[in-house]
C-alpha cells in the first residue's frame, strides 16, 4: 500500500468517487515546514483557483491534511487527476508516516 497526504482537492467525497471510484478512509495529520499559498490552472472552462503546499522558511509553519493509505493503482490515479501543476514527492509528516504530496511543479 502507498500513503498519500491531501490537503485538498482528494479530501471531496465527490472528487474521491470520480478519481477511484470508492470513498477512501484517511487519518488527519500535519505537515510542518510548508505553507498554502494560491495556485491559479488553466482548465477546461476557464482559470480556476487553487493552493498548492510549497515549503516555508518558518518551521512552525504547518499544513494540516488526511493521509490515505491507497493501492498503487489508486496512486497512479491521482497522478493522471493531478495537473501538471503538481508534482508528487514523498515527505514524512508530524506522525512520521512516510506519504507521497502533490506539490507546486
Amino acid at each position: 500500500m502507498e500513503q498519500i497526504f491531501s490537503y485538498g482537492t482528494l479530501q471531496s467525497k465527490e472528487i474521491q468517487m470520480q478519481v477511484f471510484n470508492k470513498l477512501l478512509i484517511g487519518t488527519p495529520d500535519q505537515l510542518a515546514g510548508y505553507k498554502l499559498k494560491d495556485l491559479q490552472i488553466e482548465e477546461e472552462f476557464g482559470i480556476e483557483d487553487y493552493f498548492v503546499a510549497t515549503p516555508s522558511e518558518n518551521p512552525s509553519d504547518a499544513v494540516d491534511g488526511i493521509v490515505y493509505s491507497i493501492s498503487s493503482a489508486d496512486l497512479a490515479k491521482a497522478d493522471q487527476f493531478e495537473s501538471n501543476a503538481y508534482k508528487r514527492v514523498e515527505i514524512t509528516l508530524k506522525s512520521g508516516i512516510v506519504a507521497w504530496i502533490y506539490i507546486e511543479n
